[in-house]
């Protein structure tokens, strides 16, 4: 169960939120904007199935290595991580060769025995620098010519229908999965992108597939207004308050913040249609490690913040603070006997009302458990959230022109 409360006053009116819900259904109904659809693909089956077939536990699959970067790698690692706890997930290591930093890159490949190894190669455009060229590295590294059983037998592909690693994938016979056109890279987790290595590593996805689904349907049966409103009131008052930060209670958001600043921040710093650049800042932070570095701009700094709070009510690891006493520390006992999970909520109660009584305006989505269903529902939620405000702020959520010129850029370095 995910409950949502909203702790400002502004609404936009009945008709302003009708015709952003039509204005969502218009993106979905155009064929142009495909990850609303992605609950129903069928993908998760052609998944399931090439997994039967290649037999992994038969092959002494140890570790799956996703290369990729950015939207390629960002959703599933935040899902991994939120979901690292459950009973699901089984003990083959999930790595990411992502940036092209060689110390971090040779420190993970010094590890790898490649007869152990799974490589997923993901890039939407085919051709992604920082994944061609961790992927040569592999094949130089660990003797597996690109024309080999060697190679053909440790690799998967994901891209678009068409691209150049899909005619790679066919010129060497490696299991390939294509992306839709219509769903861009940070909208992907969804797709084979996140779909291939989440159930490989033994996650129930069709219950994080049913998570998104079920948030997805109550939006489009008009029953979500306070999502709107919420995107309503951060998009209109982004000049006010150009910054959101998000403030997630438990170390397995991290890697869902950093999901969340990709998504926020790729989709809606744009120029808008009259000419203005637009957007808002994400920062993504956790409780209760920055209490005690974040907390004191928020209460005392610039007013140009909202705030998100994210709380677990069942961490599901009942865990006691012992009824100890430490010599002069004993102002400490009053935890005593009480768990952590209890420690870390009234933590964060007690950040979000200091918050509150500064006039920050704060919203909070509660999380009954963190479960394949709740990581759904939360992924479609932050997707959606994101459509909505690039709605009300006038862009283009999907492109990303500010990206492809840095790539531009880079490629008249080496190329001339």
């Amino acid at each position: 169960m995910i409950k949502r409360e909203l702790f400002f006053d502004e609404e936009a009116t009945d008709e302003v939120v009708t015709a952003a819900y039509d204005a969502l259904r218009a993106e979905m109904q155009s064929g142009k904007i495909g990850y609303y659809l992605l609950p129903e693909s069928d993908m998760l089956t052609k998944i399931e199935v090439f997994i039967d077939d290649y037999d992994f536990d038969a092959k002494g699959i140890k570790n799956i290595v996703v290369i990729g970067i950015g939207g390629s790698s960002l959703g599933a690692k935040a899902v991994d991580s939120l979901l690292a706890h459950t009973p699901s997930r089984n003990e083959r290591k999930l790595l990411f060769l992502e940036n092209v930093d060689p110390v971090e890159t040779e420190n993970i490949l010094k590890e790898l025995v490649y007869e152990e190894s799974f490589f997923i190669m993901i890039s939407k455009s085919g051709s992604t620098i920082e994944t061609t060229s961790h992927v040569k590295q592999i094949v130089a590294r660990f003797d597996a010519p690109v024309e080999s059983e060697r190679f053909r037998e440790h690799f998967a592909f994901i891209t678009d229908a068409g691209s150049p690693l899909d005619a790679f994938g066919k010129a060497c016979q490696v299991p390939t999965f294509h992306i839709p056109h219509n769903v861009g890279g940070r909208f992907s987790v969804l797709s084979a992108v996140g779909l291939l290595p989440l159930t490989l590593l033994g996650y129930d996805t069709r219950a994080l597939l049913a998570g998104a689904k079920a948030l997805k349907d109550s939006f489009f049966d008009h029953s979500e207004d306070l999502l709107v409103q919420k995107a309503y009131y951060y998009a209109t008052h982004s000049k006010m308050f150009p910054i959101n930060v998000l403030f997630s209670y438990g170390s397995a958001f991290k890697e869902f913040n950093a999901w969340y600043v990709q998504l926020w921040g790729e989709s809606l710093g744009k120029i808008d249609k009259d000419g203005n650049h637009v957007g808002m800042t994400p920062v993504g932070i956790i409780g209760s490690v920055d209490q005690h570095s974040f907390l004191q701009l928020l209460i005392e700094g610039p007013r140009d913040k909202t705030v998100t709070m994210i709380k677990i009510v069942d961490f599901q690891m009942p865990t006691v603070i012992p009824n100890v006493s430490l010599p002069h520390l004993e102002k400490t006992d009053y935890i005593n006997g009480h768990t952590f999970n209890e420690l870390i909520n009234a933590q964060c109660d007690a950040t979000m009302e200091s918050i509150l009584q500064q006039g920050i305006s704060v919203d909070k989505i509660e999380i009954g458990k963190l479960d394949e269903y709740n990581t759904g529902y939360m992924i479609m939620y932050y997707e959606l959230l994101t459509s909505l405000c690039g709605h009300f702020l006038g862009v283009n959520t999907y492109d990303q022109p500010g990206v492809e010129l840095g790539k531009q850029i880079l490629k008249g370095k080496f190329a001339g």
